[in-house]
């Protein structure tokens, strides 16, 4: 019984900034592997970014230099701060985490939260 909420989603412009949050709640003994998907109307969920445990990360080409994604172990928070934004960056955005609950190791995702780029 584990659930990760995100927030921070809304409307920006061109150039602009904005930061997500996601925090996961529930059963949780450990959390490992975190990271951001988004799925762009009519295209399918992409890779944003990943950080492990150790807060090494991973960026796909397309937000690499723009986006950081961080995390706060204390509170099983990811976060992913969004600068320079472009139109193309229009998407819903959904966290997920690598969980040990009571009852396994499981990937969890969030229900996601609308970042739309328009001037």
């Amino acid at each position: 019984q584990v659930q990760l909420v995100e927030a921070g989603g809304g409307l920006v412009q061109p150039g602009g900034s904005l930061t997500l949050s996601c925090a996961a709640s529930g059963s949780i003994f450990r959390v490992y592997s975190m990271g951001w998907n988004r799925q762009a109307p009519g295209k399918q969920r992409e890779l944003v970014a990943t950080i492990n445990s150790d807060g090494s990360a991973n960026y796909a080409d397309s937000v690499q230099g723009r986006f950081t994604i961080s995390r706060d172990n204390a509170k099983n928070a990811v976060y992913l701060q969004m600068n320079s934004l472009k139109l193309e960056d229009t998407a819903v955005y959904y966290c997920n985490g690598e969980i040990q609950s009571g009852v396994g190791r499981i990937r969890v995702w969030g229900k996601g939260t609308l970042v739309t780029v328009s001037s």
